[in-house]
């Protein structure tokens, strides 16, 4: 029999056709329309195999957080269940640094998207555009959950269209030969200019990290889970759906991108979509990419916002944030946490005015760093819980991960390795020093909370016979 979490105080106002969307436009971002291009022009044609293996390890890791979801559907989701399995410390730990990583995100997001906007309205002022959207968005966010969900739906769908448009518009290149690249346009270009791997394995493998940060917000259905009118029956379908979505949205898209235009031609800091789409003649390519990019930039800092919130409050119900973060204003929004979360976004704007081009690397370096962290504590948390049932602790899941622990096994030792790949990297090396301070806050978080004796000591699961007998020293 699986728990059923009540609804917190949340609006249960997202509904299958939301949740569904929200899926999906997390799994596409600005990683695959920007990101792709460095990434392609590093690994050559073997990018296409570095997104497929790493889909699959995204896929381990979300059917691990669906059967904990099914467990338990809470909208502190991993948080809670770091909590609950590891300890407080790690429930904690998992919270602040999740929020930390939709803040960072956030700061990024609404530069690149002021930055997307001087590309039709040169005179306009950067932080103009930048104050526009935030407050925008902040708005939605405060209003209800429902409006979230429609914006983030519509946000979505942009970014799914432009994809398959561009899948069939290259696919009618390839077949009918049309198009200024119809000449050159072959299958044969995925493996015809030095083959598959142009680099080498090595080169190849190093852009997993740059690949991963495509993925950052797939996660982001489970803190959906409080919020979901059904999420016995949405998450599932939601998780379920995930390889199609990998399948088409980054493995076709590059397969046809690379088949239509030799991956030679593709360099970091354009986006393989603009350079496609006017090697094919079409008119304002340009334009048309420009659009989705700024919708896909968006869609993220709404997401951001809507997740920083929903933290937050879990943090507090918890005690280990204040307590004003727990509290939901008359149209059931986290209100005093989504205000602070968009005021730090807010002064990221001002910050990155005067930072050098490589802050958004490191920003979104930071982000991956912390992304990969709530994805380990998922995993670790999914293994203990299996543990658990095994043992007959706790009650089984109605949507049991394939493979059970196992595959959480793998996914896990995958995402070390990326965080050596990480260390290896000059520039990405950076997301490590910043998380050793963010590390150091922590603790010293944690010394003063507990001083405060506001923390208990040991996780919330059902404990083993080790567990009691902790538990009655205590």
């Amino acid at each position: 029999m699986t728990s059923v979490a009540p609804e917190e105080g949340y609006e249960r106002g997202l509904g299958s056709r939301q949740v569904q969307m929200i899926a999906i436009g997390g799994a596409i971002g600005v990683g695959l329309f920007m990101g792709a291009g460095a990434n392609i022009a590093k690994a050559g044609p073997s990018i296409i195999l570095m997104y497929a293996l790493a889909g699959v390890i995204i896929f381990f890791i979300m059917r691990a957080l669906g059967e904990l979801l099914l467990y338990r559907p809470v909208s502190g989701s991993f948080a809670e269940y770091a909590r609950e399995f590891l300890g407080p410390f790690f429930g904690y730990v998992t919270g602040w640094t999740y929020w930390l990583m939709w803040v960072v995100t956030g700061m990024a997001e609404l530069t690149a998207a002021a930055i997307y906007i001087h590309f039709w309205f040169p005179s306009i002022p950067q932080w103009v555009s930048a104050l526009v959207f935030l407050v925008v968005l902040f708005g939605v966010n405060l209003i209800s959950v429902k409006i979230f969900g429609e914006v983030e739906f519509w946000f979505s769908m942009i970014k799914v269209t432009a994809i398959i448009g561009m899948i069939v518009i290259g696919l009618g290149v390839l077949t009918l030969g049309f198009s200024d690249a119809g000449d050159t346009a072959a299958a044969s270009n995925l493996w015809a200019h030095h083959g598959v791997f142009p680099n080498g394995i090595g080169d190849s493998l190093m852009t997993l990290q740059g690949v991963m940060f495509a993925y950052l917000a797939v996660e982001l259905v489970g803190v959906t889970a409080g919020e979901s009118e059904d999420p016995q029956k949405t998450l599932p379908k939601a998780i379920n759906t995930l390889p199609w979505r990998i399948l088409i949205f980054y493995v076709g898209a590059l397969v046809v991108l690379l088949a239509v235009v030799k991956w030679t031609e593709f360099s970091a800091g354009e986006s393989p979509f603009v350079h496609a789409f006017s090697k094919i003649g079409i008119p304002f390519a340009a334009g048309i990419v420009n659009f989705v990019v700024l919708t896909a930039a968006l869609s993220s800092c709404n997401s951001g916002m809507y997740s920083t919130g929903r933290m937050l409050r879990d943090l507090a119900s918890n005690s280990e944030a204040p307590g004003a973060f727990g509290k939901l204003n008359s149209r059931k929004t986290p209100a005093v946490g989504i205000t602070v979360s968009v005021a730090l976004m807010g002064i990221g704007v001002v910050l990155n005015y005067v930072v050098p081009e490589k802050a958004f690397t490191y920003v979104t370096s930071v982000a991956t760093a912390a992304g990969i962290w709530a994805w380990m504590m998922i995993l670790v948390s999914h293994i203990k819980y299996r543990r658990a049932v095994t043992q007959g602790r706790l009650p089984a899941s109605s949507f049991p991960a394939p493979g059970g622990s196992a595959f959480s096994w793998v996914a896990l030792i995958f995402l070390f390795l990326v965080t050596g790949m990480i260390a290896y990297d000059k520039d990405a090396r950076v997301s490590l020093y910043v998380g050793a301070g963010w590390a150091v806050c922590l603790v010293i978080g944690w010394i003063v909370l507990k001083r405060l004796g506001r923390v208990p000591d040991l996780p919330r699961v059902a404990p083993d016979a080790e567990g009691e007998k902790e538990l009655a020293r205590k």
